[in-house]
């Protein structure tokens, strides 16, 4: 089988092209270019992460990994659409009080959809997409079903709950069977990158504040019963559950409990005020269920961290995919996604739209 492999130069998509390889397939590395000077200013400080301006030396990176492991590598410039898709969604949910997760939207959109599509049309021939990603494909009848990985500390199957039945036919995840320590040595054995290297999982490498272009806008800090405790530089600074850096002095510490973006304020209350039991979510793509006709038990995460709570799971009258959790979830954020999960099954997802 001829193999393409998405390839960042870390460690997990290094070792996915040598296992494939060791298997008897016939493997090409490729990597997306992704960053544009002028999309955030010069002076932003700079480390590792997805969209970075060290992307030229991760390239080279991954271009002599390729050629340790004998196999073609290919770039392929997708910096436009990444500005357009995924920078743009960005922009658009933290400017209007949401907190995005963009890895979520660039692995239905690019990773997982253009890269591909680019791939073929610049004449690369290929059978199956594989990534580094910690996930599971498995056939159940007619449909690909998505399911956990194995090692509990990486599974990044909530970051995956966008693609489709296509995306899902077409993909194979390697490393979704196996602990990141077994992944490690693997790589320390065949000595692709430094023993011990830590990798970034940031998606950018400086400020968030960088990426929304716009000017500081002076607004209140207030309470739930709308006094004015202190002021703020622009919402977009703050995110929902947060509690340091934000500059009020009260008698036990304060969380941003919501972003007010018609009267341009800043809510905070204290802890027991961020509880929420009902998830309400749109945009919902189905994945190892067609939908759901009745109320059922199961379980959710609200971000990507953590593990699934358990909850009962229906769809409103507004055809919102709902959860309402045994135990309160703290802080659950407008623009993040609510992910269902059967046991270790991802069963569907949405962009969380409202909470109570």
């Amino acid at each position: 089988m001829r193999v393409l492999v998405g390839m960042s130069g870390g460690i997990d998509s290094s070792v996915v092209a040598y296992l494939l390889k060791q298997q008897g397939h016939e493997v090409l590395g490729v990597t997306m270019s992704l960053w544009k000077d002028g999309i955030v200013p010069s002076s932003a400080p700079v480390r590792d992460a997805c969209f970075s301006p060290m992307e030229a030396q991760d390239i080279e990176k991954t271009k002599k990994i390729c050629e340790k492991l004998g196999i073609q590598h290919t770039v392929l410039d997708i910096s436009d659409l990444y500005e357009s898709t995924v920078i743009k969604n960005f922009r658009e949910e933290y400017l209007g009080g949401r907190t995005p997760n963009p890895c979520i939207w660039c692995n239905q959109k690019i990773k997982f959809g253009a890269l591909v599509d680019y791939a073929r049309e610049a004449g690369l021939e290929f059978d199956k997409f594989a990534t580094g990603h910690y996930a599971q494909i498995v056939e159940q009848g007619s449909r690909y079903c998505l399911k956990r990985g194995k090692d509990p500390i990486k599974d990044q199957s909530y970051f995956l709950y966008r693609l489709s039945q296509r995306q899902l036919a077409n993909t194979i995840f390697p490393l979704g069977g196996m602990l990141k320590s077994e992944v490690r040595a693997i790589d320390e054995k065949l000595g692709l990158h430094p023993q011990g290297q830590s990798e970034s999982q940031d998606f950018y490498s400086g400020s968030y504040a960088d990426l929304l272009d716009v000017e500081p806008k002076a607004g209140d800090i207030v309470d739930l019963e709308g006094n004015v405790l202190g002021r703020h530089n622009g919402i977009w600074n703050y995110t929902i559950g947060q509690r340091k850096g934000l500059g009020v002095s009260a008698p036990r510490p304060l969380y941003v409990l919501s972003l007010d973006v018609q009267n341009n304020r800043v809510v905070v209350g204290y802890e027991e005020n961020t509880v929420n039991t009902t998830v309400r979510a749109s945009r919902i793509n189905w994945v190892s269920i067609e939908g759901l006709d009745k109320s059922i038990h199961a379980s959710a995460k609200i971000r990507s961290t953590g593990t699934p709570v358990s909850c009962e799971v229906f769809m409103d009258s507004m055809d919102r995919l709902c959860a309402t959790f045994d135990t309160p979830v703290k802080a659950a954020t407008c623009g993040q996604s609510l992910v269902v999960y059967d046991n270790d099954m991802v069963l569907a997802g949405g962009i969380i739209e409202s909470v109570d």
